[in-house]
């Protein structure tokens, strides 16, 4: 898609990492973020992905992977507690790097299924700054976001043959 210019968009996306990844494996499959990357670029005109995600010294491995194929890492410390495993929560993050990269983006494309960035998604409406919402799963996922967007949403769900990490 062109812009009015007649230039490629140049849109931005942003992806709430665990959200993403959980919602995946739930579903029964792992998530190609490779393929993912160039799904984004191809079909929504990304030029930068900007994906949030908690830090764990041992997964640097993994951190310089996706490093390594364009994604731009925002991080979250990691809290270890008893009753999960580990637990981060990158919504201010993702909410705020969305507005400082405001005036540098066409459109955004957020990727969640989470109710907490309603207030985001509504703001990037209203000012025609949202390309996109994405969920990982069309089956599950807020049911305000669904009442009151479901119109708008596109899924990861239908792009499983697309995007699926195959060894």
């Amino acid at each position: 898609m062109q812009n009015q210019k007649g230039n490629r968009e140049n849109n931005y996306a942003f992806i709430d990492a665990q959200n993403v990844n959980l919602s995946i494996r739930d579903q029964g499959w792992k998530l190609d973020w490779k393929k993912l990357y160039k799904h984004l670029w191809k079909m929504y005109q990304s030029n930068k992905v900007f994906l949030f995600i908690g830090y764990v010294p041992e997964n640097q491995d993994m951190y310089t992977f996706l490093q390594s194929i364009w994604y731009i890492l925002i991080f979250k410390p990691v809290l270890e507690l008893k009753s999960w495993k580990t637990k981060w929560n990158v919504d201010a993050e993702l909410v705020l790097q969305t507005m400082i990269e405001l005036q540098n983006y066409d459109k955004a494309i957020i990727i969640t299924w989470d109710w907490d960035f309603a207030c985001l998604i509504r703001h990037l409406r209203k000012i025609w700054k949202l390309k996109s919402l994405i969920v990982p799963n069309e089956n599950r996922y807020s049911v305000f976001l669904k009442k009151e967007w479901k119109w708008l949403i596109d899924s990861l769900t239908n792009k499983r043959k697309k995007l699926e990490y195959k060894t």
